[in-house]
């Protein structure tokens, strides 16, 4: 089994959770045993989690994108959406899994796939809930990757939607 390296200051994605910072690796006493924990921080959702150094390639913990990847999601965007004829709750069960696996080329396909126009029929409330949470995610990956704010990635990835 591989142990992932990740160091203090070091953006990292947590697929369910989206990007954080490691802000320490600390060893806590845990049911008489010491654990080695990367101690990560999620400024959006005020949270912190702590994750066994051991489990952190099990738990999907892993490094940014590299910029060839976040090229491939902002290409995918520009794509054509493909949206399936199933009911609403299996598309809903996919998207929600594509943005939990912290892979920000399907990440980028759910935020293509439920993207609005202003000339396109308005959006069910739980669509919208998952479009944001898509476009929320993919910005905090690109905003990490290019070293902007978050609002000027959201801003990029909008353009980019509304010039498909």
């Amino acid at each position: 089994m591989t142990i992932v390296a990740f160091s203090e200051g070091d953006y990292v994605v947590y697929p369910t959770h989206g990007v954080g910072q490691v802000v320490a690796v600390e060893t806590q006493e845990i049911g008489g045993m010491k654990l080695q924990l990367f101690v990560i921080t999620f400024d959006r959702d005020r949270m912190t989690l702590r994750v066994p150094v051991t489990k952190a390639q099990k738990s999907g913990l892993r490094k940014l994108s590299p910029r060839s990847v976040m090229e491939t999601a902002l290409s995918t965007l520009k794509g054509r959406a493909k949206v399936k004829r199933t009911m609403w709750s299996r598309r809903a069960q996919e998207y929600e899994a594509k943005i939990n696996s912290g892979d920000p080329v399907s990440i980028a396909e759910v935020v293509r796939d439920l993207h609005r126009n202003a000339n396109q029929p308005d959006q069910s409330y739980s669509e919208r809930q998952i479009y944001e949470a898509a476009l929320e995610r993919l910005a905090s990956e690109l905003a990490a990757v290019e070293r902007i704010d978050t609002q000027a990635a959201t801003e990029k990835l909008q353009e980019l939607l509304e010039a498909a």
